[in-house]
């Protein structure tokens, strides 16, 4: 019997250009990605309405398990970033919250 190897592993496999941000890893991890996709979210790396990364697309690129990245997804959604439209998949919202 062959064992399947994980989809995040499969997918950090496949990505040529995997993008690895400096994180310190002696503090939590999913509090500085989120922080990293706030940024890259407010830059304007997705559009409003457009269809956010899925949490295994984002362990692949940063290098983390896929519950690190759930979490800072989730925390996203709780800031006003996304939006969850259930089967579908995260969305970035039409009205970011307004910057600090």
């Amino acid at each position: 019997m062959r064992l399947r190897v994980s989809a995040v592993a499969e997918l950090r496999d496949s990505t040529q250009a995997v993008r690895m941000p400096d994180l310190d890893r002696s503090r939590n991890l999913w509090p500085q990605i989120a922080d990293d996709l706030r940024r890259r979210l407010r830059a304007g790396e997705w559009a409003p309405g457009e269809r956010f990364p899925g949490t295994v697309a984002l362990a692949a690129e940063y290098g983390t398990a896929q519950a690190t990245t759930q979490k800072a997804v989730v925390a996203l959604r709780a800031d006003g970033w996304l939006r969850l439209e259930v089967g579908q998949g995260n969305y970035v919202t039409d009205t970011p919250p307004e910057s600090p």
